[in-house]
């Protein structure tokens, strides 16, 4: 498996291709979000939407093997694809590698010019909820 550095070294790539088109940039984040896993309908309850952003975001975590396993959806395609992102490079990691991960992609890729700052709002809540429940995983097995 890919380091976290990795994956974002990758994803960075992707979008140094596209260059500076904003709409080819934007129709790009809205087909990665295509390639999410279909999020199960019973998931899709209040207690799953992530607070503080404009869009509806669902995020589900378990662990598995002592790894971080996350699942997403949004009612919207470009908050959809920013969700696969997150979930690309932090699902499947350990709780304390997502605790520590340091998501320089964001910045490198221009992501705060691309989405607005209500969306860089409800980017930086869906980065909040998964290192959140990372920590909370991590406590568990500390316990």
């Amino acid at each position: 498996m890919s380091t976290i550095q990795e994956v974002q070294d990758e994803i960075i790539s992707e979008f140094e291709i596209l260059g500076d088109d904003k709409e080819s940039t934007i129709y790009y984040i809205m087909e990665l979000g295509d390639g999410l896993p279909e999020f199960p309908e019973a998931e899709r309850v209040d207690e799953n939407i992530i607070k503080g952003c404009q869009s509806k975001v669902w995020l589900t975590a378990h662990e598995v093997d002592g790894r971080v396993i996350f699942e997403a959806d949004s009612n919207t395609d470009i908050t959809k694809g920013l969700i696969s992102l997150l979930v690309r490079v932090l699902s499947g990691r350990k709780p304390m590698e997502i605790s520590n991960a340091d998501l320089y992609f964001i910045d490198k890729i221009g992501m705060g010019n691309i989405i607005g700052s209500q969306r860089s709002n409800g980017l930086a809540s869906m980065i909040k909820q998964m290192k959140f429940y990372a920590l909370a995983f991590q406590a568990k097995q500390n316990a």
